[in-house]
């Protein structure tokens, strides 16, 4: 019995009928009654301290779903000495197979100016991890019937429907068809972020516009509405805004604000309930700090330090009612960048879409949807660009592909790092990474909190990960 998770009340019920068995002269049948007494009071507590962790999900130990304990050590040494070697200030990793978690484990501080011990239910900013919830949101709409994936997205967003291609001549022309409802999920309409604005005039536009600074989606559609495109839609993959357009399109359609139907349609039959655009003021002292590597001494820097010269100061200027900087006061809620969870919750969320769209008996999606999501869907003609990961139609060259939402893994060998074929994933901005493996059964999710990471951490945990695996289901 572990008594560290017993009400210290039900201890004290229990110390006081030692006491009086002891010193009083009570009659066997009286004593009996005093134990039970005492023994249900134990036993109440520890069912409400189980009722207060019934969000966590089932846990096994690795053994009995094909893993090992001695090897998936690897894994908390790994979060060890990414701590010790001051790369991170924290990190929590959460493993699951089989639908069961086999390891759940916070690492070091909430912060670099806090060293009060990482706790695993702290809240992070997941950035991009918001986009393949996004994804899924408009995919039960999909399966509604509200759209088809060729639907033009200007069928949605009128605002979108005059937008002009700035071409490679720098002139600005007539789009020679209309983006789609597939390239607005698969990032090839033409959009962008505005990460290259120093050198491109599409994203010195889009800086231009502060579009994160409008009131709400409907007036960041009539921003973006006013800036061009980089390319023509469908001609190639461009890591972009697309996904907060989506979250637009799913408000449009299921006449809720987004935030709303997130919170009525995945968060609350997943369980999701530290999940959202704006963080409780009850929940706030969960909410950690996010950090930047001082380019100085290479140490860890809190963003709210950052000098006024630094690269990234102007993203970090604390500004109210700013998607992504202020998530005390929210109004835009941003669908592919916007949200707070926890380790705990996506992989919730994670776990519904690794069995077919269900969780606990809550389905938010067909099995055969989630199968289409995670298939590539880039053409062969496909030309890549911008920020981030290259994904590749054929996995001849980077071993990656991109589905409705979530990038793809197609050929493990070119990705250069332990792995399936079929794996889907993504990872945020803070360094949060996610990937589902369907063909092992796999479920993992880290979370740190650090802008523009330079540590390998999603191979170090692929390879922590499945090291471990002692009966695989590769054919």
């Amino acid at each position: 019995m572990n008594v560290s998770r017993i009400d210290a009340g039900a201890v004290k019920i229990w110390v006081r009928a030692m006491i009086y068995v002891r010193h009083k002269k009570v009659s066997v049948f009286e004593n009996k009654i005093l134990m039970l007494g005492a023994l249900l009071a134990l036993f109440l507590s520890m069912g409400q301290v189980s009722a207060s962790e019934t969000k966590n999900l089932p846990s096994s130990k690795a053994e009995k779903v094909g893993m090992s304990s001695d090897r998936m050590a690897r894994m908390t040494a790994l979060g060890e000495r990414y701590v010790e070697n001051n790369q991170v200030a924290g990190m929590v990793n959460l493993v699951m197979r089989n639908g069961k978690v086999i390891h759940y484990q916070a690492h070091g501080a909430k912060g670099a100016s806090d060293d009060r011990p990482m706790q695993k239910d702290d809240l992070f900013r997941i950035y991009s991890m918001t986009k393949p919830i996004t994804a899924a949101a408009a995919m039960q709409l999909y399966e509604q019937g509200k759209f088809q994936l060729s639907d033009p997205v200007a069928k949605f967003v009128p605002e979108l429907k005059d937008l002009k291609v700035l071409n490679a001549d720098g002139q600005l022309e007539d789009q020679a068809a209309p983006m789609t409802m597939h390239q607005l999920l698969t990032h090839t309409t033409g959009l962008s972020y505005g990460f290259a604005a120093q050198t491109d005039l599409v994203d010195r536009a889009y800086l231009g516009a502060d579009i994160w600074a409008a009131k709400d989606l409907d007036e960041f559609a009539q921003r973006v509405g006013q800036l061009p495109l980089k390319f023509q839609p469908g001609s190639r993959y461009h890591y972009s805004i697309a996904v907060d357009i989506t979250g637009l399109i799913v408000q449009r359609l299921s006449g809720q604000s987004f935030d709303v139907y997130l919170q009525e349609n995945l968060f609350k039959p997943l369980g999701m309930t530290d999940t959202f655009f704006e963080v409780p003021e009850d929940k706030m002292a969960r909410f950690l700090p996010n950090h930047l590597l001082d380019p100085q001494t290479g140490g860890l820097m809190d963003v709210s330090e950052v000098p006024a010269d630094h690269p990234l100061a102007a993203f970090f200027r604390s500004r109210k009612n700013v998607a992504m900087i202020d998530y005390e006061s929210v109004s835009l809620y941003s669908g592919g960048g916007g949200l707070v969870s926890t380790a705990m919750d996506y992989a919730r969320f994670s776990e519904a879409m690794r069995n077919g769209g269900i969780l606990e008996g809550k389905r938010i999606l067909s099995p055969k949807t989630v199968a289409y999501m995670a298939q590539n869907h880039l053409s062969p003609s496909m030309q890549m660009g911008g920020i981030g990961e290259q994904p590749t139609t054929d996995g001849n060259t980077s071993g990656v592909g991109f589905g409705l939402g979530f990038g793809i893994v197609t050929n493990p060998a070119y990705a250069g790092v332990i792995g399936s074929a079929g794996e889907y994933n993504w990872g945020g901005a803070a360094g949060t990474v996610f990937w589902i493996d369907p063909v092992e059964e796999i479920v993992v999710v880290s979370m740190i909190q650090l802008m523009s990471s330079p540590w390998p951490l999603r191979s170090e945990l692929q390879v922590a990960t499945y090291q471990a695996i002692t009966e695989s289901y590769e054919n």
